[in-house]
């Protein structure tokens, strides 16, 4: 009896044994979890708040021309302005007939030759321009003056060199998308850091694999900027001139309703215009994140 009282009196007052390292209590790796679970569900509301806010002042605009011409405008307001259902009606009633297919078709045709066109010229042109001080000085005082001219301006001289067909229509949308492209060119190399430039060519890099290597990918998001603008003009500027002399075409299509007194077909063509042009922001947006995602992973990586 008095052996087992004093082995229980040993092990009462011996010393606990630490933990082994390495290992983890279960209320520990409890609350780790729980951790992880509350960031990952404060990041999906932050994401799904910030959608809802942007999405909140498309939906009220919806709503008020959705029920604006049919509660506060009068009769002869809402034959001018019909209200949204009958604009989606005919929108419907145009798609199932094929006409707004047609339309579209020939709109983004001209669009997107006269946009590529612009793209290579611009960006060629740039890069030259903006490697070149000597071209610089010769082409800038030219290219300032056809720049501050409107290309809408230019409409009917292009129409009388080029004729009524689809070289007018794809030379003055590649006419207007070629400056912002020129100029964000230009911009985008003229700002690169000249320390990237100097330890490049210490390294011995040709003119070549430094315009690949080096400048290309600084100058990327500025010449996305231009990109941009030059997606955005393209769309507008062949809008306006399917408008004034086209049998196709978006523009036509809009122009033509409205002297036929067509008018949820007039706002079938203008809605479309802005679903295209919405379109196109979110794919060159997309397109300049997949070019720069280079400076993401050198962001993250220093970070």
């Amino acid at each position: 009896m008095s052996t087992t009282l004093t082995r229980q009196a040993a092990a009462a007052t011996a010393p606990s044994q630490p933990p082994a390292v390495g290992s983890h209590s279960p209320s520990k790796t409890t609350s780790k979890r729980a951790t992880a679970a509350a960031t990952f569900l404060r990041a999906v509301a932050a994401r799904l708040g910030s959608g809802v806010w942007k999405v909140a002042g498309i939906l009220a605009f919806l709503a008020l021309w959705e029920l604006g011409p049919t509660y506060l405008a009068d009769s002869s307001t809402r034959v001018f302005l019909p209200p949204l259902h009958d604009v989606l009606a005919a929108w419907g009633k145009l798609y199932e007939s094929g006409t707004i297919q047609g339309h579209l078709a020939a709109s983004l045709t001209r669009s997107v030759t006269g946009f590529g066109a612009a793209l290579v010229a611009g960006i060629s042109l740039g890069l030259l321009i903006a490697w070149y001080p000597r071209l610089n000085a010769i082409l800038n005082p030219l290219l300032e003056l056809f720049r501050n001219t409107a290309a809408l301006a230019l409409l009917p001289v292009f129409t009388l060199l080029l004729g009524i067909g689809e070289e007018s229509k794809i030379s003055i949308v590649a006419y207007a998308a070629f400056f912002p492209v020129l100029l964000n060119t230009i911009a985008g190399v003229k700002t690169v850091d000249p320390l990237l430039i100097r330890a490049a060519k210490s390294l011995g890099l040709n003119s070549f694999r430094l315009f690949q290597k080096v400048i290309l990918p600084s100058a990327v998001p500025t010449i996305f900027t231009g990109i941009r603008m030059a997606g955005t003009a393209s769309i507008l500027v062949l809008i306006a001139a399917e408008m004034v002399g086209a049998k196709a075409g978006l523009g036509y299509l809009i122009v033509n309703a409205q002297s036929s007194f067509l008018i949820p077909d007039m706002y079938a063509g203008i809605l479309t215009v802005s679903l295209l042009g919405l379109a196109v922001n979110f794919l060159l947006v997309a397109l300049e994140r997949h070019f720069s995602r280079w400076r993401t992973a050198v962001g993250a990586a220093s970070s």
